[in-house]
């Protein structure tokens, strides 16, 4: 087996394939990445561990048919740091020759025999554009938890219906909604998915930069979820294993009335934010008091070091005094994607609801909503 390819092609296609390898496997072989050459002259490189694999597929300017196995953390080291110019790879018995321009590696091969089999792409479910896509993820994981004693807050929910694709994400103390429009293979689909948080927010980051269209595809969609789901986007497929598709029954969380509303200029809200936090330990809390035209930031108390910052607001409603961790504030005002921050209210004591300033559709819902737990202050 051999091929020549261009060092820039071939160095972000190992990357993007080396990002799903596991760290710890957990046999030697899950470590490498199988590189084929196809009579098409075509390169294919794959990384898989029984819950995530990857592949990419690259046109070759010259190649003969093979396969070899080799690290693929090690070649995607050698390939970022390779000089601009044609990549030539030569297998030759139990090595595998990297050579690029002066710059020669010598790589020992694996076992391609003990390699596992790459999942088959379920059924096509339908598309939607990656940047779209990768925004909404994005939105949406930053509330997936962290804790895998608790596999199913871990994951993102996608509800399919029909035209409309909902991702949800919670742990707990924060909830994320968005709501995005796709073009589905059938027009009354009806699906549900639990898709682990991380690999579907870095899967979706990756696919995101294609520019192109990504097509989602799906095992099952009966409604439990179970399987697979498949991901793909300008020669590059992903698929990982689905989770329970057991999640709270977030809808009721999500309250339609609420007593007062504050926008504030997103950036200037943040910066304050992060201002006031530097004196909150870990787990105090920043509190807003929101009264005529203007919040007052604290944090801080008694003998601690105290922050105080007063923005001005468009306001409207009952005054309220409020406290949020600072860190998942934070982060609900990344991800809103707005130039102006609005919170909603109901009670000092019941969640608020953070979105866009203004509607995609100004009779209708936002796309996006950040459920956030306040944090009950001491009397």
């Amino acid at each position: 087996m051999m091929f020549r390819v261009d060092r820039d092609v071939l160095a972000e296609a190992v990357a993007w394939t080396a990002r799903s390898l596991p760290a710890r496997p957990s046999v030697p072989v899950l470590a490498g990445m199988r590189l084929e050459v196809t009579a098409e002259q075509r390169l294919k490189l794959s990384g898989f561990d029984y819950e995530v694999s990857a592949e990419v597929t690259l046109e070759l300017q010259s190649g003969e048919p093979g396969v070899v196995l080799v690290s693929g953390k090690l070649l995607a080291e050698i390939t970022r740091a390779l000089p601009a110019h044609p990549v030539d790879v030569v297998v030759d018995g139990a090595k595998a020759v990297v050579t690029c321009g002066s710059a020669r590696f010598t790589l020992l091969t694996m076992p391609v025999e003990d390699y596992p089999s790459l999942p088959t792409m379920p059924p096509a479910a339908g598309r939607a554009g990656s940047d779209v896509f990768a925004s909404a993820v994005a939105q949406v994981a930053v509330a997936a938890g962290k804790d895998e004693t608790l596999p199913m807050l871990t994951g993102v929910r996608m509800e399919i219906e029909g035209d409309t694709v909902t991702l949800a994400a919670t742990d707990r103390y924060r909830l994320a909604v968005r709501e995005l429009k796709w073009q589905p293979e059938q027009a009354d689909i009806s699906a549900i998915a639990m898709i682990p948080g991380r690999t579907l927010n870095d899967t979706a980051k990756a696919l995101g930069s294609t520019g192109a269209e990504v097509e989602i595809a799906l095992s099952s969609t009966g409604g439990t979820g179970e399987g697979m789901i498949g991901f793909t986007s300008a020669g590059r497929r992903t698929t990982t294993r689905l989770l329970d598709p057991e999640f709270p029954k977030y809808r009721s969380l999500l309250p339609t009335e609420f007593s007062a509303r504050a926008d504030l200029p997103t950036a200037p809200f943040v910066e304050a934010v992060k201002r006031v936090a530097l004196v909150a330990e870990r787990n105090t809390p920043v509190r807003l008091a929101f009264r005529g035209g203007e919040v007052v930031l604290e944090a801080g108390s008694g003998d601690e070091a105290q922050a105080v910052e007063v923005l001005p607001v468009d306001f409207d409603g009952d005054e309220i005094n409020i406290a949020f961790n600072h860190q998942f504030l934070l982060e609900g005002l990344g991800a809103i994607d707005s130039d102006v921050a609005r919170l909603n209210f109901t009670t000092a004591t019941k969640p608020a609801i953070l979105t866009g300033g203004k509607p995609v559709d100004d009779d209708g819902p936002h796309d996006y909503r950040y459920l956030i737990m306040p944090i009950r202050l001491s009397s």
